[in-house]
């Protein structure tokens, strides 16, 4: 077992998310972050085992968050945002 500080999926994997989320778009997801879409695909798979919840409606290949997507998409993006706002002002 991995011991976890947090208990938190990995932050590569929600880096992942929030970039598909953004963008509404596996491909410019995974182009932004220099991966393939099915890595992106993949991680996001891991994070929805983790939750016990989907976070991405459907098999398509445009992104359309659940309700449960759309409410870790928030809460990723201010956290996201805050830590660059602290790290900037070091």
């Amino acid at each position: 077992m991995v011991y976890r500080q947090y208990d938190l999926t990995s932050l590569t994997a929600l880096e992942m998310f929030e970039a598909s989320a953004r963008h509404l778009s596996f491909t410019i997801a995974a182009s932004e972050l220099d991966v393939s879409s099915g890595e992106i695909r993949r991680q996001i798979k891991t994070i929805e085992r983790e939750l016990g919840v989907r976070l991405i409606a459907g098999p398509g290949t445009d992104v359309v968050l659940t309700s449960a997507g759309e409410d870790l998409y928030k809460l990723i993006t201010s956290s996201f945002s805050r830590a660059s706002e602290v790290v900037r002002n070091q």
